[in-house]
């Protein structure tokens, strides 16, 4: 759901402004509307389906997101555009949460960090995938078709889920409190030092994803002068990359590599990855030409492969009994970390990449802190070596 609501609609960015007679600035609170909707929706959606299942709250999540989209398409203003984005994105958080929490309803241990790799495929093809179909939309019709195309998408995912989707939370692990209880739930997930510890880790590696993703377009083109071919080639060469190496993590490094291990692996790489590119970027090897920062963005991307499918694992095996909860507010935090370093990125202008560069080896930084501070896999190493299919905390 996030890049196809977020990246589809990219390309029409400029129609959008000039249609609705509205500044460029006012035009990208669509965007930020989307994404803040993706982000707090996750916290409602994922308590209610503790509560009331999983199929529920999702099938409501996709007919609102369905409509909110058709209002999208025929919006007479950009305030009115604005608004339906933030219900769209609040409504498409359910598909986020829910989808993650139906995994750890469905597999524990190494089985899920295998299915979390596999995720990585639609995680990686889609934000390239999305852009070029928006970009081939705005040839045949304008931006309100976009829309329309989202729109019928959202029919289809609707009647897949409908159809074919099972409810995977039996009514003997629902929760039947409120939001009184909900909030519990969460507090006590954040008390728990390692599901905190992973919770951030993630956050952080995605947020330095983020910030290449907001920056690589201003870099790889406005700075080193490559045509937006090139970047399009390289921003899926990047995707491949990342793909790649989610599948080796799930086909061949778990069950044989501890998680944790393979974990630390991702996040040092994504560490020397950042401060390769600072270096890089602020000519300490000299002038510094698009192939080796294309190269560094490259591993730091690839390597995300090995972060994210270990981080929301580990994690969600600490709440077997929240799991709704629990992906909650692993969406949550990824979204807001990376919503807040996406403008960090330009901070000191548009004629270097060292900002760049900073704000992702900062974010790596912070992600190797919290996975050594706080999830300390040193102290859990049993943890590890138990047999599949049990759960590390009620």
């Amino acid at each position: 759901m996030p890049p196809l609501s977020m990246d589809m609609y990219l390309p029409a960015l400029p129609e959008v402004t000039d249609a609705l007679h509205s500044p460029a600035a006012t035009v990208q609170l669509t965007l930020t509307a989307c994404l803040l909707g993706m982000a707090l929706g996750q916290l409602v959606v994922g308590p209610m389906s503790d509560k009331w299942g999983r199929r529920r709250p999702l099938l409501t999540g996709m007919v609102i997101y369905v409509i909110a989209t058709a209002v999208c398409a025929l919006a007479p203003t950009a305030g009115l555009l604005i608004g339906f984005r933030l219900v769209q994105g609040l409504a498409g958080a359910a598909g986020i949460v829910i989808a993650r929490a139906m995994v750890r309803d469905l597999y524990d241990g190494v089985a899920m960090a295998r299915f979390f790799s596999t995720l990585m495929l639609v995680s990686g093809v889609a934000p390239v995938v999305a852009p070029l179909i928006g970009g081939q939309v705005m040839r045949v019709t304008d931006w309100r078709g976009v829309f329309v195309v989202l729109t019928v998408i959202g029919v289809l995912l609707t009647l897949v889920v409908w159809r074919r989707l099972d409810e995977t939370l039996p009514p003997g692990r629902r929760h039947a409190g409120g939001l009184g209880e909900a909030l519990r739930t969460m507090g006590s997930l954040l008390s728990d030092r390692v599901f905190t510890g992973y919770m951030l880790a993630g956050g952080f590696a995605f947020a330095a994803l983020f910030a290449y993703i907001s920056a690589s377009p201003f870099v790889v083109q406005d700075i080193y002068g490559a045509s937006p071919q090139t970047f399009s080639l390289l921003f899926g060469v990047n995707s491949v990359g990342l793909v790649l190496v989610g599948q080796i993590n799930g086909k061949l490094l778990i069950g044989r590599v501890s998680l944790d291990k393979a974990l630390a692996v991702g996040l040092a790489v994504i560490t020397l990855a950042s401060v390769a590119l600072l270096l890089m970027a602020s000519g300490v090897f000299g002038e510094a030409g698009l192939a080796p920062i294309a190269a560094g963005l490259f591993v730091l991307m690839s390597a995300m492969g090995l972060a994210m499918p270990n981080t929301n694992a580990q994690a969600l095996m600490r709440s077997r009994d929240a799991a709704g909860s629990a992906s909650a507010l692993l969406g949550t935090s990824t979204f807001l970390l990376g919503a807040v370093a996406s403008p960090l990125v330009g901070i000191a202008g548009e004629h270097t990449a060292v900002p760049m560069a900073v704000v992702q080896l900062v974010c790596a930084l912070a992600a190797v802190g919290c996975f050594v501070g706080l999830c300390r896999p040193w102290q859990r190493a049993d943890e590890e070596s138990a047999p599949a299919g049990t759960v590390s905390r009620p």
